[in-house]
Order: structure tokens, then C-alpha cells, then sequence
């Protein structure tokens, strides 16, 4: 029996990989907003160096109301939005429904299990460089990987989806030409992705620079590899055991990567809600809850804290 997946965010994030699954046959609807009568009209448009394509027609709803009860719901929203979540999701459950969270941050995937449990929620994340460029229009530069897994809560306790049922999402996914992988460590595969995420999200930001920038540049470069390291030592102090080469790899990796603005730029040039809490606030939380201090991303946050509630409006990347 074909699982129906419900994409909420179809974005940068959601609009690739829910095309992608789109394209290959699978039963996807997709929530719109300000998009939703362009999509009607145009269809979907991805632009990836995996190859373009174009979907002429696309499951497309302005309102969860009215879209299927969906047996996997895909959370490709931003976490500024999550006080949303109830209301989006609701519509769309059924009783056995999982919800995949892939937002950036840490324990972002509380508000999901406020609303349906432990036992229905993964999460996952995805190393991925794309950006929407238009409306239905997304331009997928680089990478693609996902890897999630069962989000067990804040103390590890909570008990997630069985591996039967994650398996078939990972089947669907890696059908549909994602590479994506499942993992049962999902707090330190969170914490790898934030060795990247605090340091180039946070720097391009308050440096106003992409990520070839901020490399290029040896003051900015070694910044990103100590703030990279202060944030491998808060995983090794909440017990995520991290190999001290995963910040070479980190830097590595930024090095070999098409320059990139940010997701966090992005939104912040365009006057939109920055991920300070999820990325930086929940992570200081773990920090405080170890007692350990990091100096580097508690001036990181407040900084970021103080430019989001003072930027100018409408400001244009």
C-alpha cells in the first residue's frame, strides 16, 4: 500500500524534495501560501544540478482544510513558524500519522510531539544547499543528503516510530533519487549539522557574507573552525561522542561547496524571522543543562538577538 505524504513548507527544502518525489510518482500534496495560485497555473519548477524539471500539475492546497489525511506529513517550515503547527496539522492527520520533522536547530521537533506524541515524530537533517528563487520556482545548487531517524525527546526517553515504518519512508525517498539515510543517533547527527549551522549561519549574518567569503578570508576562516569546535565540545558534554576530524571535515566541506548564502541570511535581508532560538538558544539550553560554557555562541546569539529585533525593514539581498 503507497504512503500519501503531506509536504507543509514548500520552500527551498520542501519544494526540492517533495518535487523530487513528486516527479518519481508518489501520492504528495503540498500546502501552499502566496504561491498557490501561481503553482495552479505553472506548476512546480526545480532547478538542481541533479537536472531540471518541471511538474505541470502538483497536489497544490491554500489551506490544510482542505488537503487528504496524509499518512507522513513533511515539515519543511521554518521553526519561526511552528506556533503555527497545531492548525496546519491538525486537518491533515489520520491516526497513524508520523510527522518528519527536517528543520534546522535542536529539539525543534518538541512542538510536533505536543501535538501527536512521541511515537509519531522524526526528525532529520538535511545537508542541502538550495534557495527559492520565484514563486513555485526553487534552484537546487548543491548537495541533497538526509538523514533522520526516531526523535526520542529532550531526555532521550520518548519513543519514536517503528523502524518498519521509517524504513518505507526511507524507500520512497531513496526511490525518488534523495540520498537518505536513517539513523538511530539522531541527537549527534543534530549536533554535526549545528557544527556547520552555528558558525556559517550565525557569520553570514553578522559579517554579511556568503560562505566563500567567510573562507576566503583567514581571520573569518579560523573563526568558523574555533565556533565549529566550541559547538563539538557542548555535543561531547550532553554525551554525543563526535571525533575531533569532524571540524576539519566541517571546513572542508564549506571549502569544496558552491558559494552559498545562508538560509539565515537570506531571511534576515529580507526581513524575515531569523532561527536564533533553534539554532542557538536550544543549544546554549543543552550547554547550561551540562554546565558547560561557550563563550563564542552565547556573544553569537545575543548578537544575532539584537540585530534581528533592529534590522531595517525590507532590506534586499
Amino acid at each position: 500500500m503507497s504512503i500519501r505524504y503531506g509536504v507543509l513548507g514548500t520552500g527551498a527544502l520542501g519544494g526540492f524534495y517533495g518535487g523530487l518525489m513528486a516527479r518519481r510518482g508518489l501520492d504528495v500534496h503540498f500546502l501552499f501560501h502566496s504561491d498557490y495560485q501561481h503553482v495552479l497555473t505553472h506548476g512546480l519548477r526545480v532547478d538542481s544540478k541533479l537536472g531540471d524539471f518541471h511538474l505541470p500539475s502538483v497536489n497544490a492546497y491554500d489551506r490544510p482544510e482542505a488537503m487528504p489525511k496524509c499518512d507522513v506529513v513533511i515539515i519543511g517550515l521554518k521553526s519561526t513558524q511552528n506556533h503555527l503547527l497545531e492548525n496546519l496539522l491538525t486537518p491533515i492527520l489520520n491516526a497513524n500519522s508520523i510527522v518528519l520533522v527536517l528543520q534546522n536547530g535542536l529539539n525543534v521537533e518538541q512542538a510536533a510531539v505536543q501535538i501527536v506524541g512521541h511515537s509519531r515524530v522524526a526528525g532529520g537533517c538535511c545537508f542541502l544547499c538550495s534557495n527559492k528563487v520565484g514563486p513555485g520556482h526553487i534552484r537546487h545548487l548543491d548537495y541533497g543528503r538526509i538523514v533522520f531517524g526516531a526523535y526520542r525527546g529532550i531526555d532521550g526517553k520518548g519513543i519514536g516510530p517503528s523502524p518498519e515504518s521509517l524504513q518505507r519512508i526511507l524507500t520512497d525517498l531513496v526511490d525518488s533519487g534523495i540520498e537518505a539515510y536513517l539513523t538511530d543517533d539522531l541527537p549527534t547527527t543534530k549536533w554535526k549539522k549545528l557544527m556547520w549551522n552555528i558558525p556559517f549561519n550565525g557569520l553570514s549574518v553578522l559579517l554579511n557574507a556568503s560562505t566563500d567569503a567567510i573562507m576566503n578570508d583567514p581571520d573569518s576562516r579560523l573563526l568558523a573552525r574555533r565556533i565549529s569546535q566550541e559547538v563539538r565540545q557542548i555535543a561531547m558534554a550532553a554525551g554525543c561522542p563526535i571525533e575531533p576530524s569532524y571540524v576539519d571535515w566541517v571546513i572542508d566541506h564549506t571549502d569544496d561547496m558552491v558559494p552559498y548564502d545562508s538560509s539565515m541570511r537570506l531571511d534576515f535581508l529580507n526581513g524575515r524571522p531569523i532561527e536564533v532560538e533553534a539554532i542557538y538558544g536550544n543549544a546554549l539550553l543543552e550547554a547550561q543543562r551540562c554546565g558547560f560554557t561557550a563563550p563564542i555562541v552565547q556573544t553569537m546569539y545575543q548578537q544575532l538577538k539584537f540585530m534581528a529585533a533592529h534590522r531595517k525593514p525590507n532590506l534586499q539581498p
